[in-house]
């Protein structure tokens, strides 16, 4: 499935194609995060025109609603929200993570109740591939057991026991309920600990998976730990398969991970920050330049608050020379933008979104286009 077409001279970066049913994937890649079948305030339309690959919704939240049911009758989760393309669904162990007060990890999977309505729920490796299968996902990722940071080295290790066992239970139910062409990846944990995440990455490697996913950071750490801990932790990963941060990141973090062997990246950080008026904006606005600046090592971009009062007579396009359908099409101004924040429009969040994604989205063929350059 997966093709490696190109290591960088000067790192680990490299560049491939990801190939599913729904579609080849170019390496290095974003998902934007359509978590309940949806990506916040935009249509399938918008994603298409934004040149999305991938996307990725959660297991969890569509478990609940609109349920199993409910998506299986629609003929499958790109079927009910129109997606033609590629879609990676998480196992949902990430949001039991967050339910720390109301969830119960067992040997055999994880119980908790739901916030909203007091519900009670049990999640196992083997429901978790389940529910995916049904909704039709294109990457599958198995439920493992996520730690926060700060945390003990002997919560860390037991985290990596139960999704080395989970990993193992998942391997053995795929064959008897994949459809043809999904694909199945495990998840290493470890937290910060060294011998940790070798122990989590010798056991992940001797299980048959399609791909490898980082878990476990970007959860309180400092990006030095994070960036150590990729530096240790990827060449551990089999080469010749996908390596997927997961919840990563900042563009600076991206960049970072790139040029230590990572391929796939997910994040809420474009599309929560838009809707709370923070704009990611290039330095540079041509292609080439745009690769010789993220060559150089020095900062590329800027987040800038739309909402501040120096915006509300500022009358530039919001971004000059972005080709995104807010800055090229619309030429929406930071005035205006502004005065839709202000107004609490829901026209800004919308377009707000829209070119954060697309920055994201060009960041990743930036980075693509200096790995085969030799300059990244």
């Amino acid at each position: 499935m997966f093709t490696l077409e190109q290591k960088s001279p000067k790192s680990q970066a490299r560049v491939g194609v990801f190939k599913t049913r729904h579609g080849k994937i170019e390496t290095p890649f974003f998902l934007p995060i359509a978590t309940r079948g949806a990506v916040k305030s935009l249509s399938v339309a918008d994603i298409k025109a934004l040149g999305a690959q991938i996307i990725l919704s959660n297991t969890y939240h569509l478990w609940l609603k609109p349920g199993r049911e409910v998506i299986r009758q629609a003929g499958g989760l790109h079927k009910f929200m129109g997606w033609s393309g590629p879609v990676l669904t998480d196992s949902g162990g990430f949001q039991v993570f967050s339910l720390s007060k109301v969830r119960k990890v067992k040997p055999d999977g994880v119980e908790f109740r739901v916030p909203e309505n007091g519900n009670k729920y049990f999640l196992t490796p083997k429901l978790a591939l389940a529910i995916q299968v049904e909704l039709g996902s294109d990457i599958v990722m198995v439920l493992d057991e996520c730690v926060g940071y700060p945390c003990t080295k002997q919560e860390a290790g037991a985290a990596v026991e139960r999704t080395s066992s989970w990993a193992k239970q998942a391997i053995k139910y795929w064959p008897k309920i994949k459809k043809p062409g999904q694909a199945l990846f495990g998840i290493a944990q470890g937290s910060v600990f060294k011998d940790l995440r070798q122990q989590s990455c010798g056991e992940l490697k001797q299980l048959p998976f399609d791909g490898y996913a980082i878990g476990g950071l970007a959860v309180g750490e400092e990006p030095k730990q994070m960036y150590q801990v990729l530096d240790y932790t990827v060449p551990l990963l089999p080469q010749d398969k996908l390596h997927y941060l997961m919840g990563v990141g900042y563009p600076e973090n991206i960049v970072e991970a790139v040029k230590r062997g990572v391929d796939c990246f997910d994040c809420v950080i474009p599309t929560r920050e838009a809707r709370h008026g923070r704009i990611y904006l290039w330095l540079k606005s041509g292609q080439q330049d745009k690769v010789k600046l993220l060559a150089s090592g020095k900062k590329f971009y800027e987040a800038i608050n739309i909402k501040s009062a120096v915006y509300k007579k500022d009358f530039s396009i919001l971004e000059q020379g972005c080709l995104c359908f807010t800055c090229a099409q619309l030429k929406t101004t930071r005035a205006y933008l502004r005065h839709l924040f202000d107004i609490q429009e829901t026209l800004a969040l919308r377009l707000a979104t829209i070119h954060n994604l697309h920055f994201y989205l060009e960041l990743m063929k930036i980075i693509r286009l200096a790995i085969k350059k030799g300059k990244l």
